[in-house]
């Protein structure tokens, strides 16, 4: 007899996890701080939001139903719409970290709307996104070689 295996289906539930303090989403995230914090590069948890479309006011009528799909099919219109913000995991000097293992639906248009705005307001940010330990790792080197690299650049200006 076949042993049948049940496949994950449905939104990624990671688990919360608590170190010095800070709450991390998830044990992906929890592995770069302690990555990070050993190699003794300063950042910021979830320092900064950056609002990736600006809020509006939407004076049409709109008949549809709540967006989680219930609700009575009516007249949701002349409403304001909020901006779409997006809370990278880790900010430092030069260089911005988000952590993610398993994308839910919506992350691929708001990391695409998050790296129009750094382009943009943020041009010489170095953007990573490792996905498990290994690029964590990769990540924490090429950071450091990146450090390095500015540190030799800043001892030549001084001669």
């Amino acid at each position: 007899m076949k042993k049948r295996y049940k496949r994950k289906k449905g939104p990624v539930n990671s688990k919360k996890i608590t170190v010095d303090g800070i709450t991390f989403a998830s044990g992906l995230e929890k592995y770069m701080y302690e990555a990070l914090k050993d190699a003794q590069i300063s950042t910021q948890y979830e320092g900064k939001t950056f609002v990736v479309s600006e809020g509006f006011d939407f004076p049409n009528i709109s008949i549809e139903r709540c967006a989680n799909g219930r609700g009575d099919f009516k007249d949701r219109g002349n409403k304001k719409i909020l901006p779409i913000k997006y809370t990278p995991d880790f900010i430092g000097d030069g260089f911005i970290i988000e952590c993610k293992g398993r994308a839910n639906e919506s992350f691929p248009i708001r990391w695409k709307l998050f790296k129009k705005v750094v382009s943009s307001e943020h041009p010489h940010v170095i953007i990573y996104k490792p996905q498990n330990q290994k690029e964590c790792d990769i990540t924490i080197e090429l950071i450091l070689k990146t450090q390095k690299g500015l540190l030799d650049k800043n001892m030549e200006k001084d001669k």
